[in-house]
């Protein structure tokens, strides 16, 4: 997204956000679309490295397309005087007129409901759709790419690496952004490491945390803390692993394996660690 950056800056031709209600904590506008409709403040909005949405590419409800990669959604809720609310067709008018002004593509739009739009540019591709409502503007934002599999969640794959080196890296847990709670689809890996401990009696392991530079130092820390010892819970509660073999830490980002100003960077300097205690 770094090299669409300074050509989208100006994509929208929405008016400025001035003098509205305080957007949600933590929530800005996508660089892809860097200002939203007056008198909307973003109430909701959330980040997935990897997902998938379909988007409408026809009149019929069942005409759509699947696109995967970094997901972004946000919800605009409305905060203006009653009966001043812009229609849905300005809203959809001003999407189509701001993705025309890059060469974006309408790939399909419905002037009383939403705009679906695709951006290609330095060989790079963006799926965008907005979808209007009452009261609501929902925006959604896939830059397509291929799912990043860094490592096989194996246990013998698990010890052979803490047997080299005292540590290893494991990428198949997963968090929601800025959140502790160990996802389901981290199961397949769970299930590995409690076979690793189950083969190997005497091992103890420390569980590390770790972050991307993204956000401050302190909350990267508190973060990673608390997904370690997230983990640590998981393989007690779930898997059957004896308490005392586990100890949940956090380092935030003060290890990196890769650089902090790409996707691909940040994506492997989340992760968890296993070492040998």
């Amino acid at each position: 997204m770094t090299r669409l950056a300074p050509i989208l800056a100006a994509l929208l031709t929405l008016a400025p956000t001035g003098g509205q209600a305080a957007d949600k904590a933590g929530c800005a506008d996508h660089a892809l679309f860097p200002t939203h409709m007056p008198d909307y403040s973003i109430s909701d909005c959330k980040v997935e490295e990897y997902g998938t949405y379909s988007f409408q590419t026809g009149k019929n409800a069942k005409i759509q397309t699947p696109i995967e990669g970094r997901f972004t959604t946000f919800t605009y809720t409305y905060t203006g005087a009653a009966g001043k609310e812009p229609s849905a067709l300005a809203v959809v008018r001003n999407y189509e007129a701001a993705i025309a002004k890059v060469g974006g593509t309408v790939v399909y739009s419905d002037p009383n409901r939403w705009v679906t739009a695709k951006i290609v540019k330095d060989g790079r591709e963006t799926w965008a759709q907005a979808d209007k409502g009452n009261g609501r503007i929902w925006l959604r934002i896939i830059e397509k790419k291929q799912m990043a599999q860094y490592i096989v969640a194996d246990a013998a794959a698990f010890g052979n690496d803490i047997n080299a080196t005292g540590h290893v890296a494991v990428y198949g847990i997963y968090f929601d952004t800025n959140k502790a709670d160990v996802k389901p689809d981290s199961r397949p890996a769970l299930e590995e490491i409690a076979k690793l401990l189950a083969q190997n009696p005497g091992l103890k392991l420390l569980v590390v945390g770790h972050t991307d530079m993204t956000g401050s130092m302190d909350a990267n820390m508190k973060l990673s803390q608390a997904r370690g010892e997230a983990v640590v819970q998981a393989l007690v509660s779930q898997h059957g692993v004896a308490a005392a073999r586990l100890k949940g830490h956090g380092v935030g980002p003060l290890a990196p394996v890769a650089t902090n100003d790409t996707d691909e960077g940040r994506a492997k300097n989340r992760r968890v660690e296993l070492v040998k205690e």
